[in-house]
């Protein structure tokens, strides 16, 4: 359930976000294009129906989304995601899920949760930039599927073996769409050569 996306745009939108030199400004930019074309890709397959639409020459045939979509960022640096996602689909609910990971031993707990009602039908995209233990991700997961959510997919912009791993093992039905699988963790649990930090990035805390 590994999807690599290998758009053009997409690498070279990572390319930026992975260059030490990238100030925050030039960082949410690319965060945001690049959540429009992830989102793209997670939302390929989304239902549609048929409809018509009265252009100013006339009737015209259409497809329209035919289902709820809802983003679930993991605070704090999937809201560095929100804005794209946002783009690419306005109406769509937003649910938030603040997972804290203990630096020393990388277990993620919750400590914060807002999702909208009744997602059983919804097609539930789950954004994380970065999946290094899989521990907040599968945890996320775990949060949604109590709350209901039967549709999910995961979109993040990072990826580590030890992550992809953790989730296809607690979740082998989920789809994992990302540009990229890291060489590695390293000793304090970052990806390498990964990005740094994302959330500080991208909000300028380094």
């Amino acid at each position: 359930m590994l999807h690599l996306v290998q758009h053009p745009l997409v690498h070279d939108c990572l390319a930026g976000l992975r260059s030490a030199q990238t100030d925050p400004e030039r960082f949410r930019s690319l965060a945001n294009r690049i959540s429009v074309l992830l989102g793209a890709e997670a939302l390929r397959d989304v239902p549609t129906r048929d409809d018509v639409v009265q252009t100013p020459l006339g009737p015209a045939p259409c497809r329209r989304v035919a289902v709820d979509v809802v983003v679930a960022p993991v605070l704090r640096a999937g809201l560095g995601m929100l804005p794209g996602m946002l783009e690419l689909v306005p109406d769509a609910r937003v649910g938030h899920l603040g997972l804290q990971r203990d630096e020393r031993t990388a277990v993620a707990s919750q400590y914060y949760a807002k999702l909208p009602p009744h997602i059983e039908s919804s097609y539930v995209i789950l954004i994380d930039p970065m999946l290094a233990t899989g521990g907040s991700a599968v945890a996320a997961l775990d949060m949604l599927t109590r709350a209901g959510a039967r549709h999910l997919r995961l979109v993040c912009i990072v990826a580590a073996p030890d992550g992809v791993a953790a989730v296809e093992r607690a979740y082998p039905q989920v789809p994992i769409f990302t540009p990229v699988v890291d060489r590695e963790l390293n000793a304090h649990k970052f990806i390498v050569p990964g990005l740094g930090d994302f959330g500080d990035r991208l909000y300028g805390t380094i």
